[in-house]
């Protein structure tokens, strides 16, 4: 069956970036015409001429916005300011590029930080207003869940087409391993190799490890983004996960032994653990997409560590 993204000029933003990557290669196996990346060096998407300026010159037909300013809770708590800011003004001017330039639809990642603190879990698409997010990372999740609303208003008023997944934490191959910014896997996944290779007998892991996760590896995040590309219309917020959790004390027990490091963990409890519980309902996403997760976690951690080993960093 032929996709409906075939012969498609398709603008990714964030196309360079850990999920954009696989998003990409997949919509050029689908067969579209052109899959264009617009890099932050020649087009700022945060200000709505460059906006302008990139739609005019790329001239897409679909848009799959990925870009973010995002990281750990750390990197939340310093810069909650940009954080809203530069996600909020890049979808703000983007979906309003979308509008005036007849882009046919319009493909919005958001965040499972924007579902409220206690969210009961699993997580139900019903329950994304039910609350307000943890504070450590409310304006990052706020300014993703106002695109969602900015989306179904232009959808009412314009028809403009579009669709909004959620995809939960993401891992794999090709994401961010920096310290200070990373999420809580690759940050892991650096600590115990490098304590490996450095023959320490100690890491230290931020907050209790009594706070849940979910992830999902990003090539399957890939193929739910593609899928609501071709099959959605409208801005109905799709999860998209495993449906499974793991502490983050068992989580950091499990890639130690992965990563074959032996030595002590310790928990400094004076850092926060962030939202207490995350793990989705991903019933929507099979209904609606027809999508689930193919990779196993232990699979996936296996593949993301030996990819980072083959960098040989230090």
């Amino acid at each position: 069956m032929n996709s409906s993204l075939l012969g498609k000029r398709i603008v990714v933003t964030g196309g360079a970036g850990f999920l954009g990557r696989a998003v990409c290669e997949r919509l050029r196996a689908l067969g579209a015409a052109d899959v264009l990346v617009p890099r932050h060096a020649e087009f700022d998407l945060t200000d709505a001429l460059q906006v302008q300026r990139m739609y005019e010159h790329m001239r897409p037909q679909v848009v799959v916005h990925l870009a973010a300013e995002v990281g750990g809770i750390g990197a939340n708590m310093a810069n909650p300011g940009r954080f809203f800011y530069a996600n909020m003004a890049m979808a703000l001017h983007l979906i309003e590029g979308a509008r005036v330039h007849g882009v046919e639809k319009f493909v919005q990642a958001g965040t499972i930080c924007a579902y409220p603190k206690f969210t009961p879990v699993p997580f139900r698409e019903e329950d994304l207003w039910n609350g307000y997010p943890e504070e450590t990372n409310a304006p990052y999740g706020i300014a993703k869940k106002a695109a969602m609303v900015m989306l179904d208003g232009y959808r009412r008023q314009y028809g403009l087409k579009s669709a909004y997944v959620l995809p939960v934490n993401l891992y794999g191959p090709w994401d961010n391993f920096d310290l200070h910014t990373s999420h809580v896997i690759p940050a892991l996944i650096r600590k115990c190799i490098e304590a490996q290779r450095a023959g320490l007998d100690r890491i230290t892991c931020w907050g209790t490890g009594a706070a849940s996760r979910e992830f999902l590896y990003v090539d399957d995040a890939a193929d739910g983004v593609v899928r609501a590309a071709e099959v959605m219309n409208e801005p109905e917020p799709v999860n998209l996960g495993t449906g499974s959790e793991i502490t983050i004390r068992d989580l950091v027990t499990l890639i130690a032994r992965l990563c074959d490091f032996k030595g002590e963990i310790a928990w400094d409890a004076s850092k926060p653990d962030g939202q207490p519980r995350r793990c989705l309902d991903t019933r929507r996403a099979a209904q609606r997409l027809n999508w689930r997760a193919q990779v196993g976690f232990e699979e996936g951690l296996r593949r993301t560590i030996e990819w980072y080993r083959s960098l040989g960093t230090t």
